[in-house]
């Protein structure tokens, strides 16, 4: 696997990781709230729903972590496609923003990842 793709792949996940933290750890905080632009009200009322997207995006990172340890390409493959359709998504229904803080990197390590001859251990 090509340096720029493992790279960008491994930040993406990194995103994930730090979109867990604030959504499970942050989100009815001061912090939180001015990131996602929340009254202390709306983000007390949605503190619950929000850990639980912040877990998914833990499981996204894993699975980024899990195909960059072992070489797996259909494992960067699968995880990097699961991102590009929930930044499709969040972007289409929640926050425009999704689709180039989110979506458009994992877009670019999908098209990297594929462009890539795989290893041994597809």
């Amino acid at each position: 696997m090509k340096l720029a793709t493992r790279v960008l792949t491994f930040l993406v996940a990194l995103e994930h990781v730090g979109i867990l933290v604030l959504e499970m750890f942050f989100w009815n905080h001061p912090v939180g709230q001015r990131i996602f632009g929340m009254t202390p009200e709306v983000s007390a009322a949605s503190a619950t729903l929000a850990a639980n997207q912040g877990l998914y995006n833990g499981f996204l990172a894993a699975g980024l972590f899990w195909g960059l340890f072992t070489g797996r390409r259909t494992v960067l493959i699968f995880f990097l496609t699961c991102i590009v359709v929930a930044g499709l998504f969040g972007g289409l229904t929640a926050k425009t923003s999704i689709l180039l803080t989110q979506g458009l990197p994992a877009l670019v390590a999908l098209l990297l990842t594929l462009a890539t001859k795989g290893d041994s251990r597809e």
